[in-house]
């Protein structure tokens, strides 16, 4: 059985990272705040996708973002709620070079 990740954050970055996931086979379910932009990794890659970060968590063992620093406060504090205590988080997003 693999390995159940949730990523969240389909950009730039984040639609091929999902996808080098869901190749290696992994059971990916995807978020992204354009549903278009999900439902289109979903039609290339397989995998799910879901209306909300906490319904992509929800059961994830592993849970990557790949999003803006304004949407990854907000992402995670929808997406907590879903993990269970072995959940792993990992986020890429952009850095404030001040």
């Amino acid at each position: 059985m693999s390995a159940k990740v949730a990523f969240l954050g389909l950009g730039v970055m984040g639609f091929p990272m999902a996808g080098h996931l869901k190749a290696k086979g992994y059971d990916v379910t995807v978020y992204n705040r354009t549903a278009a932009k999900a439902q289109e990794w979903v039609k290339k890659h397989g995998g799910q996708s879901a209306a909300t970060p906490a319904e992509a968590a929800r059961g994830a063992e592993f849970v990557g973002m790949c999003v803006g620093r304004s949407g990854c406060e907000n992402i995670a504090s929808h997406s907590v709620s879903s993990l269970s205590t072995d959940s792993f988080v990992s986020s890429q997003g952009h850095r404030n070079h001040a």
